[in-house]
Formats: C-alpha cells, sequence, structure tokens
C-alpha cells in the first residue's frame, strides 16, 4: 500500500500549487527561511507552523499579525482534519490541507485552474499532458475576456478550442467533447448574466455608501450619526457577502484607483478592514500623495535614494520585532528621514523622541551620545513603543490607533476615545474617525503616513 502523504493546496485563478508537509514541523510564512515561502504582504513573516505529533497534524500562528482563520474564527492552534481550509489573514491566502498518495515532486504547480476534490482524484480517468494544456488554455482566455467585461467572447473562445480539441482528439472521445461544449456554453451563458448582475448589485451598494459617508462628513445630529453607521455596517455587510460568492470572484473584480487600492491593502495587512473608505480619509491621503510629490518631493527622493538603506534597516527591525515592516515609514512623516532632525519641543533623530521618551525605552542620551540618532537602535526602540501601544488598545484596528496614539500621545487618545460609551467601538479606528472622536491633528496624521507607505510600496506610480 502506498505511503500517504500530507499536502497544502492554494488555489489560484490560473493555477493551483502543492506543497508538500515533511517530517515533523513546518513552517509557513514569507521570509526566505521558512519551508513553505509565500510571498504575500498579508502573510507575516513567520505566520504559522504545521506540527505533526504522533500522526495527529496540529496548525499553530506564530503570533501573525493578521492572524490565522479557519471556517471564519481566528486560531491560536486547532487539529488539521484532512480537506481542512485555513486561511493567512482574513482576506490572505486560503490553503487546503488533504493527505493522499504521495507524488513524484515535494511541491509542484498543477496547471488546471478548477481541480476535482483532491480526495477522489484517482476516480477520475487520467488527461494526458496535451489535453490539460488545452483546457487550461481555454479557461484562462475565457477568464481573461470576463475582466476586459468582453462576456460575449466566451462563446468564439469555446467554439476556436472545440476546433482545436476536435482535431488533435480520437473519433471516440470527439461527441463526448461536443456535448462538453454544449454544457460549457450554457454555463458560461448562464454565469455571464449572474456575473453582470452581481456586478450591478456591487455598484448600488457602493453608491449608496458614499451617500452614507457623505452625509456623516457634514452631520451634526448624534442620533442620526448612529442610525447612518448602523445603515453603513449593513451594506458593508451585504458588500462582503456579494464578494464571496464564486460568481462574483470569476467576475471582473474591483475596479478603484491605486490609492484606494493602496489603502485596502495596507488595512488588510494591519487588521483594520473596511469595505468603505471614507471620502475624507481618501480626500487626505491623495493630498498628502500630493505634497510627497510636489512641495515635499525631496523628502521623498531621499527617502526612496540616500535614506534607503536606512529604512531596510528599519523594515528588518520591525519585521524581526513581528510588526509590519511598512511601519518604517512613519519615520518619513516623523522626521523626513534626516537624523539630525530636532522639534522646538525637543524632540530628536529619526523617530523624534523625546529624552524622557527614548530613556523610557533604553536609549543613551548624555553629554558624548544621543543614541535618538541611531538608525537601529532607535527604531528598536520605537518598534517596542508601537508594540505597547498596540497591545495596550487590544483587539480591534489597534495598528491605527497605535499611529494615532504615536502623534498625538496614548493619554490623549484615550480620552478622546472613551467618550464612546461602546467599549467595542472605542477599538474601531473607523467609528472614531467617521464620529470624528479622534482629535483634528491625529485625523491628519494618520493619512500622512498612509500616503508614504503607498508611495514607498509602488514609486513607479508617482514618478519616482
Amino acid at each position: 500500500m502506498a505511503e500517504k502523504t500530507a499536502w497544502l493546496v492554494q488555489k489560484s485563478e490560473e493555477a493551483a500549487t502543492r506543497y508538500a508537509i515533511r517530517g515533523e514541523l513546518t513552517r509557513l510564512g514569507r521570509s526566505p527561511d521558512n519551508d513553505i515561502v509565500l510571498d504575500d504582504p498579508r502573510v507575516s513573516s513567520h505566520h504559522v507552523e504545521i506540527r505533526r505529533v504522533d500522526g495527529v497534524y496540529r496548525l499553530c500562528d506564530l503570533n501573525s499579525t493578521n492572524g490565522t482563520y479557519v471556517a471564519g474564527q481566528r486560531v491560536t492552534e486547532t487539529v488539521l482534519a484532512p480537506r481542512a481550509v485555513f486561511q493567512l489573514g482574513s482576506f490572505g491566502p486560503e490553503l487546503q490541507f488533504v493527505i493522499e498518495d504521495a507524488l513524484p515532486d515535494a511541491n509542484q504547480t498543477l496547471a488546471a485552474p478548477d481541480l476535482p476534490p483532491l480526495a477522489g482524484h484517482n476516480s477520475v480517468p487520467p488527461i494526458s499532458k496535451e489535453e490539460e494544456k488545452l483546457l487550461s488554455r481555454a479557461v484562462a482566455r475565457a477568464r481573461r475576456a470576463r475582466r476586459s467585461g468582453a462576456f460575449d467572447q466566451t462563446g468564439m473562445i469555446m467554439r476556436v478550442m472545440l476546433g482545436e480539441a476536435l482535431h488533435r482528439s480520437s473519433r471516440k472521445f470527439k461527441l463526448a467533447i461536443a456535448i462538453l461544449a454544449g454544457v460549457l456554453a450554457g454555463v458560461s451563458v448562464y454565469g455571464a448574466l449572474e456575473i453582470r448582475k452581481l456586478g450591478s448589485e456591487k455598484q448600488a451598494l457602493d453608491a449608496q455608501m458614499r451617500k452614507i459617508e457623505l452625509r456623516l462628513e457634514s452631520n451634526q445630529d448624534p442620533a442620526e450619526t448612529q442610525r447612518l453607521l448602523a445603515r453603513l455596517d449593513a451594506f458593508q455587510g451585504e458588500e462582503k457577502a456579494l464578494e464571496k460568492t464564486m460568481l462574483y470572484r470569476l467576475g471582473p473584480g474591483r475596479r478603484e484607483d491605486p490609492v484606494a487600492g493602496g489603502i485596502r491593502s495596507l488595512m488588510a495587512e494591519f487588521g483594520a478592514e473596511t469595505y468603505s473608505i471614507p471620502p475624507e480619509f481618501l480626500d487626505a491621503v491623495n493630498r498628502f500623495i500630493a505634497r510627497y510629490t510636489g512641495p515635499d518631493r525631496a523628502t521623498t527622493e531621499r527617502a526612496l535614494g540616500d535614506a534607503r538603506p536606512n529604512i531596510e534597516t528599519m523594515r528588518r527591525v520591525f519585521e524581526q520585532e513581528n510588526l509590519p515592516a511598512d511601519l518604517a515609514y512613519m519615520a518619513v512623516a516623523e522626521s523626513g528621514m534626516r537624523a539630525g532632525e530636532a522639534s522646538d519641543s525637543g524632540a530628536v533623530g529619526w523617530w523624534q523622541f523625546t529624552a524622557a521618551t527614548a530613556k523610557h525605552f533604553g536609549l543613551r542620551i548624555d553629554g558624548r551620545t544621543d543614541e535618538r540618532r541611531d538608525v537601529r537602535k532607535s527604531t528598536l526602540a520605537a518598534a517596542k513603543y508601537i508594540r505597547e501601544l498596540i497591545l495596550d488598545f487590544g483587539a480591534g484596528s489597534s495598528v491605527m490607533l497605535a499611529l494615532a496614539a504615536y502623534d498625538l500621545g496614548p493619554a490623549k487618545v484615550k480620552q478622546a476615545i472613551r467618550r464612546v460609551s461602546d467599549p467595542i467601538r472605542q477599538r474601531d479606528f473607523w467609528y472614531l474617525y467617521r464620529t470624528r472622536a479622534l482629535p483634528a491633528e491625529t485625523r491628519d496624521y494618520v493619512p500622512k503616513v498612509i500616503a508614504a507607505m503607498i508611495i514607498a510600496r509602488n514609486p513607479a506610480a508617482f514618478g519616482f
């Protein structure tokens, strides 16, 4: 009897990748030293481990930034049953755990985009490499047409690929292929109509949410604010459910400008996802991007050029502390990437520490040495401070609240949020932002930092 092997299967639009689980311990993460490397910004450097003890496989989260989810619930440790699916981050990559006969290669990419259930693969008649490539090409071309909005090209693609298949196939398979093509054509027409319908529903939801966001910006009545927020939550729930449907995922997907997309990507990494970005927040981010690419362009060029080695040092420090590496770009907003920068209040260095705060986090300041100007030591102190703030604010969008508290001070942020009676809402950055519970200075500082991060992630898109 063939030895059974444990696998992880990650599916994408064009392929599925299998990763073999070897030995007693398999570690997954973004860092190259993992057993399975997943190059995704929502995945932590060392995200999870799979441990095998007496034939039982256990999934263990490694204090990851975005968490590990099984059946929609965040877990720290759980037993992996065969065919179980887990997700790295609430919007990160999904992987299925399977046990089956060993395959020749440890890790391999499978060309078929929609694989049959893995547990039953031995009951499916094998297809040749040539047929497998043909099917993959047909599905890939159909998906490209759907993404470009050319739904009516699906029939043409199927006819072309059918002709090629009939030319290549032996006579006994021609009838089966013709029947399959008819079924695929019918499904394609139905799917195209449903995808269009779902797209229209999403556009309607987006329009409703934008109206509510604009009313929230000008509303002064607390009772009306609560009613508007309740409606916004309901619409966001509907949109979240819509985007999880299989047909919507097969469609062209969300189309938005790069700044909104950049905000959404960062929020997914920071655990502060929102389906509706407040227009006021988006406008503020765009305003600071205009400054970083205009009047303050020299600061951005310094961060991306001469100061790049210092940025890389900062990113490594944050990763070592299991914090999002992009928090390094806070230093752009703090000091403009100048080690000698000093404020009127006596804050000095890359991270603009006052003497008292610097000493509290272990930095040396005396007549000969000021470690606030040491890039590695000061960044390590900043990482400790930010970690302390994140733990202090607890669950919810704690990274965003930590950003606010780094600028304003934790005492002032707590004083502001305690005016909100609901303790759950006190931890929700977006609720605090929409209701203007946070001071104006902080409402400006957070978009300023986010703007620096977005430019740094894709400098070419902003002219650098």
